[in-house]
C-alpha cells in the first residue's frame, strides 16, 4: 500500500499541527470544558459540552487534560483532513466513523495518517450529539477565560460560530502516548426514554404550583420538542393548574416572578411551557423553576432528541454522583435512575429573619447551589440593598468553595463547588455573613446616570412581533401593537401616555444578563414610573438585539438577538462592547440609573453603527443612590403613589377578567 501523503496547507493556513474542515457537518463547534465560568452575574452563559460526560471521557482516553478543547457536533459529523498523524477519539451518541475510507471505533483512540480524513457521518441515536477529541487539543484563542464558543453571543471558538468548510484548526502538541479506550462500563448508556436526577426547588410548592402539579410533574413522561438546542430543552406535556392566580407586580400569569438567577438543568416554566435550560441559556429570568436536574445527570441534555421522553425522578441532594466522577461512580452507565425519593421540603433548605425582622429563605437551587432570598414577593429596593450587602460581603470573603455570585431583584444565587465545601457549610456561612451585615438604610452605593437612546416603537420590534403572530401566535392579548397592550395594562388614556411615562422615568438597574450580556434588569425609581405588563406567552422565538422591553413591572435591553418574552417599546444601542480588549465588555453597572432620550429609528442606526465601529461612547453622570434618601421620597409622595397604584390595579384586575373570560387563563385557579 502506499503509505499517504500529507497535504500541503492553504496559503493563510496554520503552519503548525492543524486539521482542514472539508465538510462542517450539520452544527459543529469548538468546546472545552467547564467552559466560560465566572460570567454568569452578567449574562454570559457557560457554554461548553453539552454532554459533558463524552467529552472528558474522549480527553482522557488521549491523556488530554479533561479540559482540553474539541469539537461538539450536533445531528451530524465533519469530515476533517488532518495534515499530520494526529490520535483522535470520537465519543457519544452512535455514528459511522472512517479513517482514510475504513470503519473506525467510538471511544477508542485511533490514529489519522497525515493528509487523509476522518470522517463522520449522520447521528444514528439513540442520542443527538458527538465529540471529536483530538491528541493536544485544538489551539485557539480565549475569549472571558475559554474557547468554549457561544453562537448567539458571537464568541469563543472559531469567530464565534459554527465550523464552515475550509476552515483550519490549529491543534496544541501531541500527547506522547494515549491512555487507550474507554471502559465500557464507564461510557454513558443513552436511550430514547429518559430519567433526570432532580432535586428539588428552586420554586415549588404549594407556594407557586399545587401539589397536585407536582405529583403530575414527577409522573408524567414528558416529550421532547422539536423547537430545542442548547439554550434549552422544551418539553411538552400537561399545563400546571398553579397555585397563584397571577404574577402580581411580576407579571398576570402565574408563572412570572421577581427576576431571579437561574441554574443551569434548571426547568424552567416560561408560561405553561417546561424548558430544561441549557450551557447556552439565560442566566437570570422571571420564570418559576420547581425543580432542578443534578449536576451529575447534566450530560443527559445534550442527548435529548425530539420524540424522545424524559421522567423527572426526585432524588436526595446530599446523595447524588459527583459531576467530577468519569467512572461507574458517575451512574452513567445505568438506563434508570435509582432512587428512594426526594428531599419532601419543597426546596426550602432554612428560614431565618434579618436583625430588623425581614425574612431570609434559602432555597435548594440545584444540588450545587443556594438562593437567598429576602422579604416578600414585591418589588421592594430595599430588598435589593439588602442583596447588594450581602453580595458585596461575599465578594469580599473571597470564599474558596463559593463558585459564582449572581443577584437578583430580592436574591441572590451561590454555585458551590461540593469538593470544597458542603451546601450545609456555605448554609452556615451566610448565617454568619448575615449577621455582619450593617443595616439597610445606611446603603450607599455609586449610582451612574446613564443617558441612552431609545428608538420609539422601532421597525425592528415590529418585525418581531410580525414574526410572532405568523409564527407562534397570532391571537395573543399583547398583538398586534405591544405599546396599546402596556396602556391597557395600566390604565392609561393614550399610548402618548406610555411614551410620557416611560421617557420620564429614572430605571435603576437591578440585576446584569437578562437577557444575556449585560443586559440590564432594570425599574422606575418612582412607582408612579412603573408600568406593569405581562410576558408573552409562548416567548417569542426572535427578538432584535438590543430591542427594549417591559416585562412585570421591569425594563430589560436584550443583549442579543434570541427568544424573548417582554413587551416592546422600542431599541436602542449596544450595551456590550465586542472590541472591549479590558476583559470587561459590559457597559452597565448594578445600580446604574438609565434616562432615556427619543431618536428616529434612522438615527438609531446611525448611533449602532459607529458603537459597533468603536467611535460611540456611553453618555455617564457620577452620581450616589442613598436608601435613607429614597425611603422619604416614598414617605412624601405616599398619596400620589397609592393614587398611580389603584388605578394601575384597577386596570390589572380588568385585564385579568378580560383573559378569563377568554379562555387565555386556560384551568389555572
Amino acid at each position: 500500500m502506499t503509505a499517504p501523503v500529507a497535504l500541503a496547507p492553504e496559503p493563510g493556513a496554520a503552519a503548525g499541527p492543524h486539521v482542514v474542515v472539508e465538510r462542517p457537518g450539520l452544527l459543529t463547534t469548538v468546546q472545552d470544558w467547564p467552559g466560560r465560568v465566572g460570567y454568569w452575574h452578567v449574562g454570559v452563559p457557560p457554554s461548553g459540552p453539552m454532554d459533558d460526560l463524552s467529552f472528558r471521557l474522549g480527553n482522557r482516553a488521549l491523556g488530554n487534560s479533561e479540559a482540553a478543547a474539541g469539537l461538539e457536533c450536533t445531528m451530524a459529523g465533519p469530515a476533517l483532513r488532518f495534515a499530520e498523524p494526529t490520535w483522535v477519539c470520537v465519543t457519544g451518541a452512535p455514528v459511522e466513523v472512517t479513517v482514510a475510507g475504513r470503519l473506525a471505533p467510538l471511544w477508542r483512540p485511533v490514529l489519522v495518517p497525515a493528509g487523509e480524513v476522518l470522517d463522520i457521518g449522520p447521528i444514528r441515536g439513540p442520542g443527538m450529539r458527538c465529540y471529536v477529541l483530538v491528541s493536544g487539543g485544538l489551539r485557539l484563542p480565549e475569549y472571558l477565560g475559554s474557547t468554549a464558543t457561544f453562537t448567539l453571543g458571537g464568541f469563543g471558538g472559531l469567530d464565534g460560530r459554527a465550523l464552515r468548510a475550509g476552515d483550519t484548526l490549529p491543534m496544541g502538541a501531541a500527547v506522547a502516548e494515549p491512555i487507550g479506550a474507554v471502559p465500557g462500563g464507564d461510557q454513558p448508556v443513552l436511550t430514547r426514554r429518559w430519567e433526570l436526577a432532580v432535586t428539588e426547588g428552586p420554586h415549588g410548592a404549594p407556594e407557586f404550583f399545587t401539589r397536585d402539579d407536582i405529583d403530575t410533574l414527577l409522573a408524567t413522561s414528558y416529550e421532547v420538542h422539536f423547537n430545542s438546542d442548547r439554550t434549552g430543552v422544551r418539553l411538552i406535556g400537561p399545563k400546571p393548574r398553579w397555585a397563584r392566580a397571577d404574577g402580581g407586580e411580576a407579571g398576570l400569569h402565574p408563572s412570572n416572578i421577581h427576576d431571579t438567577a437561574y441554574s443551569v438543568g434548571a426547568l424552567d416554566f416560561t408560561g405553561d411551557t417546561p424548558i430544561l435550560l441549557g450551557p447556552d441559556g439565560p442566566s437570570l429570568g422571571g420564570f418559576v423553576c420547581p425543580v432542578t436536574v443534578t449536576a451529575a445527570d447534566l450530560w443527559k441534555l445534550g442527548q435529548l432528541c425530539p420524540g424522545d421522553t424524559v421522567r423527572f425522578v426526585p432524588v436526595r441532594a446530599d446523595r447524588t454522583a459527583s459531576p467530577r466522577d468519569l467512572g461507574p461512580a458517575r451512574r452513567a452507565g445505568w438506563p434508570i435512575v435509582l432512587s428512594g425519593g426526594g428531599d419532601g421540603d419543597d426546596g426550602i433548605l432554612r428560614h431565618a429573619e434579618t436583625a430588623d425582622g425581614t425574612p431570609v429563605t434559602y432555597r435548594r437551587a440545584g444540588d450545587d447551589g443556594i438562593l437567598v432570598e429576602y422579604g416578600t414577593m414585591t418589588l421592594d429596593l430595599e430588598l435589593r440593598a439588602r442583596v447588594h450587602a450581602l453580595h458585596q460581603s461575599l465578594i469580599g470573603r473571597r470564599e474558596r468553595g463559593v463558585t459564582e455570585l449572581t443577584p437578583g431583584v430580592r436574591s441572590l444565587q451561590l454555585r458551590v463547588d461540593p469538593a470544597v465545601s458542603s451546601i450545609a457549610a456555605t448554609l452556615d456561612l451566610l448565617t454568619e455573613v448575615e449577621q455582619e451585615l450593617p443595616v439597610a438604610e445606611d446603603l450607599v452605593v455609586p449610582s451612574r446616570t446613564v443617558d441612552l437612546p431609545l428608538s420609539w416603537d422601532d421597525p425592528a420590534t415590529r418585525e418581531a412581533i410580525t414574526r410572532y403572530m405568523h409564527g407562534v401566535r397570532a391571537d395573543a392579548p399583547w398583538c398586534p401593537w405591544n405599546i396599546e397592550f402596556i396602556r391597557r395594562m395600566n390604565g392609561l388614556d393614550t399610548v402618548a401616555d406610555v411614551f410620557d411615562t416611560v421617557f420620564a422615568a429614572e430605571y435603576l438597574v437591578l440585576g446584569l444578563g437578562d437577557v444575556y450580556l449585560g443586559a440590564p434588569l432594570a425599574t422606575p425609581i418612582d412607582p408612579r414610573h412603573r408600568l406593569i405588563t405581562t410576558k408573552y406567552n409562548p416567548a417569542r422565538t426572535w427578538t432584535p438585539e438590543n430591542a427594549v422591553g417591559i416585562g412585570g413591572a421591569y425594563l430589560c435591553i436584550y443583549g442579543m438577538e434570541g427568544p424573548g418574552g417582554y413587551q416592546f417599546v422600542g431599541r436602542t444601542t449596544q450595551v456590550w462592547n465586542r472590541r472591549d480588549e479590558s476583559g470587561t465588555p459590559w457597559l452597565l453597572r448594578f445600580f446604574d440609573r438609565i434616562r432615556w432620550y427619543p431618536v428616529s429609528a434612522d438615527e438609531l442606526l446611525d448611533l449602532r453603527a459607529d458603537f459597533a465601529a468603536g467611535r460611540g461612547e456611553l453618555r455617564t453622570t457620577p452620581g450616589e443612590f442613598r436608601l435613607a434618601d429614597h425611603r422619604r421620597f416614598l414617605t412624601d409622595q405616599a398619596a400620589s403613589i397609592d393614587t398611580f397604584r389603584e388605578r394601575q390595579s384597577a386596570a390589572f384586575a380588568a385585564e385579568r377578567e378580560s383573559w378569563r373570560r377568554s379562555g387565555e387563563l386556560g384551568e389555572q385557579r
